[in-house]
């Protein structure tokens, strides 16, 4: 803490800046009002100012100018509500806590040292020179970041600028209020993280920019990498760190960055609205949000049913006694390799000497262009073009066909048969367009006379045989022109071709499979592999697995739908991607960057890539030279008792360093009975709430444990629970019933595995699903097991828990 007469001068500093961030909105507030009635009046009266005269070339060019000068009049206008819009909302958010940090930085060569007050966004004084408070992505905000006092420096587009930092401080504001102020060293605030981390979970993720950590700052501020991975232990924060370094990107790049140029794949869509309030919080857009299973089901979902990833672990996780689950495994692994990636790149060279498949196009039970046909024109082209050109040139001639023949169809006997049928609507239309043609225009009259001819089904007399006869041929021209309207519309979406036969072909013949690839890379299993495939592909269904393989394919066939307007790409739990996904992800977003967050330590799913070290496959996905890897080992969301247990979990998470925030060790409880487990499982959930934990997960293996679980609590007069399934599309507060893998991503107050027993977690794969369960705890962690514990806590240190008998 401060002295007396510090804290007294900072008492006053705060009053005077609040004062004139009060002053700044009254002045803002009818600028803001004025300019939005403005605008209102411009668009209201736009055409009462422009006389359209277009009489002579002068009168069009003077209609012409006079246009433009009212549009540039009202984009000037919107341009500068905005501007201003977005000013008072700034200040308005500055309002509660103008600034949390404050460095006094002396510049080499100056003679006099600079006080800089740092906040989530940038006040300047009335003079237009003096700032009063420093926005934290700014240059100079960085050192508040990076550097204890002492020499510091920080980096800007004229080169680097250093000096001495001289003070480094703390505040905790609120309501204008100050609360405390710390002086401090390199680390953020430890007596200020401590107190946010302190702080009960809430039910969408806070900003951290108040307590951003030296590494995190390094993350959030890369403007080089073109691929940046970050792998960070269980509550490291780097879900944190990207939202941050969103906000960072948006504002370094405004002039040339849109936030609707940056998408996120979460893990589902929950965590969307989890993460949903840190940008807004930060007078940002929010990005694009995604998940990759929602791409797959826009792209596809037309044609398949598709599996997504949820269904794909609880199979994993559930059917391991059913027949061909090994096959299935094996599958899963190989058809998320670089192997397979290959394989299908091998494919298509294949077909572009043989092997391709299309469908007939049919009209009216009869085939109009054969699949034969098709095939034979494709292979008459030069086999030097490229496979997506030979498409493309196949797809005008399909369409030059279909005009010649949808002229020829119009003689068809069915089509006499279609004119008897005719409405008067459809007759009108066809002597509107006719008589617009010969230059008639009194199109009442001409309705009249075709009702009345119509009506009375009187022949034309023979000065009207020649218009008749026109009538007639217009006619017969509208009906099979709309009767061919989808066969060209097929055509333009290359409903042609034969995708599902052409994926299906590729599982056929294992020897022609064989001979494409290298024998080594061919999995155990594989006719049975083959078959699953095929069976899932009769109905037209679609593992998790294929999915993108199959995407993937179409693209090599078809061309790349790229989306050259992304800039960058962000992947959460970026682990539970396969290679094949990245190439996948890299192929559509060409133009874009890419940050990767995980936790290997985490990887839940069969596919799951390895992020960080030397033997990372994603380190090649776009060099060494342009990719940049962090560790993140500090774990701040847990108690230290609650991170010393979970880390024992894992041989490989002896690196992950605890903050050190106290509380107790995680408690076993061991029953006898599934009832006597659920009756202490209620009593603690009531403690636990009366201790003021309002987010608690119980967390369970699977779905249908999730199911049961809900219903036993519920049965013993459990108030107020939810159970989460995928469909869930917010994340709420509260007792939530929960499997793990849709748990990833969130934090609780509390945390309760329902079955922590050998029965449930036996398998080593299961290692890192029970330590991912287990890591989503903040302040306390409880495991219930009837029967004999999971080998995984039998081989802990017994020091690391308390046991409830």
């Amino acid at each position: 803490m401060i002295n007396a007469e510090d804290w007294k001068q900072e008492q006053d500093r705060l009053d005077l800046v609040m004062e004139k961030l009060q002053a700044r909105i009254t002045e803002l507030e009818p600028e803001v009002t004025g300019l939005y009635e403005q605008v209102a009046d411009i668009r209201k009266l736009f055409w009462q100012e422009v006389t359209v005269n277009t009489g002579t070339d002068e009168d069009f060019e003077e209609t012409f100018y006079s246009i433009r000068q009212q549009e540039a009049l009202l984009s000037e206008r919107e341009r500068s509500h905005r501007q201003r819009v977005q000013q008072w909302k700034n200040m308005k958010r500055l309002l509660a806590s103008p600034y949390f940090g404050r460095i006094d930085f002396h510049e080499d060569g100056l003679s006099f040292s600079e006080q800089v007050y740092i906040g989530v966004s940038s006040f300047v004084d009335s003079d237009g020179m003096s700032f009063l408070v420093y926005d934290w992505r700014t240059p100079i905000a960085s050192m508040y970041y990076d550097y204890s006092p002492g020499a510091a420096g920080y980096d800007t587009p004229g080169g680097n600028i250093s000096g001495t930092m001289k003070l480094k401080r703390q505040y905790q504001i609120r309501e204008g209020q100050l609360q405390n102020v710390f002086d401090t060293s390199l680390t953020i605030g430890d007596e200020l993280l401590q107190q946010a981390l302190g702080k009960g979970a809430d039910n969408q993720m806070k900003s951290i920019v108040a307590t951003i950590q030296k590494e995190q700052n390094s993350i959030i501020r890369d403007d080089n990498s073109r691929m940046l991975i970050v792998q960070g232990a269980a509550g490291s924060g780097k879900t944190s760190a990207a939202l941050q370094r969103v906000a960072y990107l948006l504002y370094k790049h405004r002039e040339r960055l849109r936030a609707d140029q940056i998408v996120l794949f979460s893990p589902n869509p929950m965590f969307n609205s989890y993460v949903s309030t840190v940008l807004p919080e930060l007078g940002e857009e929010n990005m694009q949000q995604t998940t990759f299973q929602e791409y797959l089901d826009y792209w596809l979902g037309g044609t398949f049913r598709l599996e997504d990833p949820f269904d794909q672990i609880e199979y994993v996780l559930t059917e391991k006694s059913t027949q061909g689950y090994k096959a299935r495994l094996n599958g899963i692994r190989y058809k998320a390799s670089v192997h397979f990636l290959q394989a299908l790149r091998n494919y298509a060279q294949c077909l572009e000497l043989e092997g391709m498949r299309f469908k007939s196009i049919r009209f009216r039970n009869r085939d109009l262009i054969t699949a034969k046909q098709m095939e034979s024109k494709f292979y008459s082209y030069d086999p030097s073009i490229r496979m997506t050109n030979r498409i493309a040139l196949l797809q005008e001639w399909l369409l030059h066909e279909l005009t010649l023949l949808e002229s020829k169809e119009r003689e068809a006997l069915w089509v006499q048969e279609e004119l008897d049928y005719l409405d008067k609507d459809q007759y009108a239309e066809a002597y509107h367009k006719l008589h617009k043609e010969r230059g008639v225009f009194d199109f009442a009259e001409q309705y009249e006379e075709a009702r009345e001819m119509m009506n009375s089904k009187r022949r034309p007399d023979e000065g009207d045989f020649d218009y008749a006869e026109q009538e007639e041929e217009l006619l017969r021209r509208m009906i099979v022109k709309e009767q061919f309207k989808p066969l060209k519309r097929s055509v333009k979406r290359m409903l042609f071709i034969d995708m599902v036969g052409l994926y299906v072909q590729l599982f056929e013949n294992g020897a022609a499979f064989k001979k494409m690839m290298d024998e080594a890379e061919i999995p155990s299993l594989w006719p049975e592999i083959c078959q699953q495939t095929r069976d899932k592909l009769s109905r037209l269904e679609l593992f998790y697995e294929d999915a993108t393989p199959y995407l993937y394919l179409k693209e090599l066939i078809e061309g790349v739908r790229t989306n050259t307007e992304i800039r960058h790409v962000f992947v959460d739990e970026g682990q539970d991607y396969s290679m094949f996904q990245y190439e996948f992800i890299k192929k559509m977003f060409p133009r874009a960057r890419m940050t990767v967050l995980g936790d290997f330590g985490q990887a839940i799913y069969t596919q799951s890539t390895e992020l960080y070290g030397e033997d990372s496959p994603l380190i090649r996905l776009y060099g060494e030279s342009e990719t940049t890897l962090f560790h993140l080992v500090r774990s701040y969301r847990s108690t230290r008792e609650i991170v010393e247990f979970t880390k024992s979990l894992l041989p490989n998470a002896k690196e992950i360093i605890p903050f050190e925030r106290f509380g107790k060790k995680p408690l076993l409880t061991e029953n006898g009975s599934v009832e006597q487990r659920v009756e202490r499982m209620t009593k603690h959930l009531e403690a636990l709430q009366a201790e003021g934990f309002v987010s608690i997960g119980v967390i369970t293996k699977t779905a249908a444990e999730s199911k049961e679980a809900y219903d036993l609590l519920t049965s013993l007069g459990c108030q107020g629970l939810k159970l989460v399934t995928k469909k869930t599309p917010t994340f709420e507060k509260g007792v939530l019933v929960i499997p793990v893998y849709l748990a990833k991503g969130v934090e609780f107050d509390a945390v309760l595995i329902y079955d922590a027993s050998s029965q449930t977690y036996q398998r080593e794969s299961e290692r890192k699903l029970f330590y991912t369960a287990c890591t989503r705890a903040m302040h306390r962690l409880l495991l219930y097991a009837t029967g004999e514990w999971t080998p995984f806590i039998q081989a802990l240190d017994t020091s690391l828990y308390e046991v409830e008998q």
